[in-house]
């Protein structure tokens, strides 16, 4: 329910900034005007903004697949406490993801970012700490895949791709989103991890 929610949310807040540029520039993260003009509700608006119908979709997509299992396995560990560890996930990943762009960016009046990506990532990593050994399937891929091999082979995608400097993404978001949803998870869920230890040494044998 609640991943409904943000979608609904991030639907309703960034189809009419499509063509709103003015609303688009407002709350989208800009490091400069976080620095210059303490706009600090930048760090979470941004999340809510995306560029296009696709870039909407594929993030709308990830979370919908994945969100709802993540939350589910919170409340399985946490009981009722479950529904709010999923929200500061998510709202904590969106703010800890934007933090390397706002140190690279901080000087730079032309830089700006949006997206649910880095959020995104955190609720996919949540995923694969909780159940390492799901299968997954990617496009053009037609057989299942450990969730995780996909954690790894993102990252190092993630991690190759962010020292190209001329592609307009925000690779740095994805890792740091990343990062923060395996951090989150197991500080929050400590029996998350020889749980995850468990799935691991399982999928080794076969």
């Amino acid at each position: 329910m609640v991943t409904i929610v943000i979608i609904i949310l991030t639907c309703i807040v960034s189809i009419p900034a499509f063509n709103n540029r003015d609303f688009f520039y407002r709350f989208d993260f800009a490091p400069y005007g976080l620095e210059e003009r303490k706009q600090y509700y930048r760090f979470v608006t941004h999340a809510f903004l995306h560029g296009d119908w696709m870039h909407l979709f594929f993030n709308m997509f990830v979370l919908y697949n994945f969100g709802g299992g993540v939350q589910e396995y919170f409340e399985y560990y946490l009981s009722s406490k479950g529904i709010f560890y999923f929200i500061l996930l998510y709202l904590g990943s969106i703010i800890f993801a934007a933090l390397p762009s706002y140190r690279k960016h901080k000087n730079d009046p032309s830089y700006h970012s949006i997206g649910a990506s880095g959020a995104v990532s955190a609720v996919l990593f949540s995923f694969i700490i909780f159940s390492p050994g799901s299968s997954l399937y990617l496009m053009f891929i037609p057989v299942p895949i450990p969730a995780i091999l996909v954690g790894f082979g993102y990252l190092a995608y993630e991690h190759y791709q962010s020292r190209k400097s001329n592609i307009n993404i925000n690779h740095d978001a994805h890792i740091a989103g990343a990062i923060f949803g395996i951090i989150f998870t197991l500080i929050a869920v400590p029996k998350s991890l020889p749980a995850f230890i468990d799935q691991i040494f399982y999928l080794l044998k076969f």
